[in-house]
């Protein structure tokens, strides 16, 4: 439950404490009377219990949520809707949720600071279930927030003065809501912060890409299954398909081939990568292979009988089979597979026209889809990287004809994992040189290319594109 045990003035520096509350105490010192009260006391109960396992295991919280669900399937759909928002409501307002004071050790102070992270994570993110909202307002002895719409134009800052009008004696500052040690590798202005920590704070929408299908027709069968969609300002093959959450095994586009998930952010990768249609392409770290799926794509626009190929390798041999399945989905017959068994290439030196290397990173460029990792990663996530991203690097570049191009990707926005990756690399290996790139969401000219969420609704992400003397 965050810092429930330490003071109101507890710093956002300070370690994530996990607050035990006592579930039978509870019941009896609250003695609730209605149902929404006996519904809003279970919820708040199974929520804690969620919150603390996620904390305390690491694990993504995704996966704790999916795990519980399986192993209780009593709960409904709305039962799921609250116990799903709820938790990862807390997960993204946690940095300041863990300021609001604790009146004294007790138990029940304890659980009336835990009823009133409910209470505030309900009115931040404007939660419809008011009947339980106002349960746990009364069990947290708070009054009703008080949201001034005019106070500011800026969504946040209206939150935040929600915050501080219900605990004045509290400071809530923006940069609590992301840990101490991410501020320290993100070396920009106040403003870039604040950008930066709104984004991370609001949901990102699900974008997708369209293969082998014009956006109005797609639009059009997506409106069929009552499915709003719109395209992008920066990919002809993009799309976005809102907030909402949808069940892809019903959605024909996806299950002939014509759909597949991928944020906004990694289409910049394959956009920079821009294979042409007779060339063979290396996707040395693919997982389970979306951006394959999108160089493939990418050939095919260029000419339907498009005759170059892709290959794909990981360490991992589940998601190389999801790859595989997508393939055949797809009807990608140019995409073949070749695990990673040892340090050696995997394929043939000197063979790739391209190479992409979409290197393992800390994911920070993805919090905002992931709002746990903020609080479950420390900064090793970013530090205990490095080395192994120039070792990658190193070794998949060999697979590069002389002339071809070598792409670095990450989806961090941390320096640390990327321009000093880039530079180290590039100090061992002369014979590979930058190329100048253009922004698709900004139009500046850099070499090396950071993607930030708030610049055009999407994931974070790194891209610098190398070419290899000789011909």
């Amino acid at each position: 439950m965050g810092d429930s045990t330490t003071s109101a003035t507890t710093s956002s520096k300070a370690p994530l404490a996990v607050a035990s509350i006592d579930s039978e105490q509870l019941h009896q010192a609250l003695n609730a009377q209605s149902g929404a009260e006996k519904r809003a006391l279970s919820y708040s109960l199974t929520i804690h219990q969620l919150f603390c396992q996620t904390l305390q295991s690491k694990l993504p919280g995704d996966r704790i949520l999916a795990d519980y669900f399986r192993a209780h399937k009593k709960h409904g759909s709305k039962d799921r809707r609250v116990i799903r928002e709820t938790l990862f409501g807390l997960f993204r307002w946690h940095g300041w949720l863990k300021l609001i004071p604790l009146k004294d050790d007790s138990q029940q102070a304890i659980a009336q600071q835990w009823f009133a992270q409910l209470t505030m994570t309900a009115a931040l993110e404007a939660h419809p279930w008011q009947d339980i909202v106002s349960a746990w307002r009364g069990f947290a002895e708070l009054d009703e927030p008080v949201i001034n719409a005019q106070a500011d134009t800026d969504a946040l800052k209206i939150k935040q003065a929600t915050l501080e009008a219900a605990f004045p004696a509290q400071v809530f500052p923006l940069t609590a809501l992301a840990p101490d040690w991410f501020w320290a590798h993100f070396d920009q202005d106040l403003e870039m912060q604040e950008r930066l920590v709104f984004s991370l704070c609001s949901r990102p929408p699900i974008w997708g890409r369209l293969q082998g299908i014009s956006l109005a027709k797609a639009k059009a069968k997506l409106a069929e299954q009552e499915i709003e969609a719109s395209g992008s300002d920066y990919f002809k093959d993009a799309i976005n398909l809102g907030h909402k959450s949808i069940n892809l095994n019903g959605v024909a586009l996806y299950s002939e081939g014509k759909l597949e998930i991928q944020d906004l952010g990694s289409q910049v990768i394959g956009n920079i990568c821009a294979p042409k249609a007779d060339e063979t392409w290396w996707d040395a770290c693919s997982g389970a292979g979306g951006k394959s799926l999108q160089l493939r794509s990418l050939m095919l626009q260029q000419d339907s009988e498009a005759s170059g190929s892709v290959v794909a390798s990981d360490i991992r041999r589940k998601p190389l089979e999801e790859l595989t399945k997508r393939a055949k989905r797809a009807g990608f017959s140019q995409i073949s597979t070749q695990p990673w068994q040892s340090d050696a290439l995997p394929v043939a030196a000197g063979h790739f026209d391209g190479v992409l290397v979409d290197a393992p990173c800390s994911c920070t460029g993805t919090w905002r889809r992931n709002p746990d990792m903020r609080w479950l990663d420390d900064a090793s996530a970013i530090t205990d990287k490095a080395s192994l991203q120039l070792d990658i690097l190193s070794r998949a570049c060999e697979a590069v004809r002389p002339g071809g191009v070598l792409v670095y990707a990450t989806c961090s926005i941390s320096p640390v994992e990327n321009q000093e990756v880039v530079e180290a690399f590039l100090a061992k290996r002369p014979d590979f040189s930058l190329q100048t790139l253009t922004h698709p969401f900004t139009n500046e000219a850099t070499q090396m290319l950071t993607v930030l969420p708030y610049q055009a609704d999407s994931d974070g992400m790194f891209v610098a594109k190398m070419i290899r003397q000789g011909e």
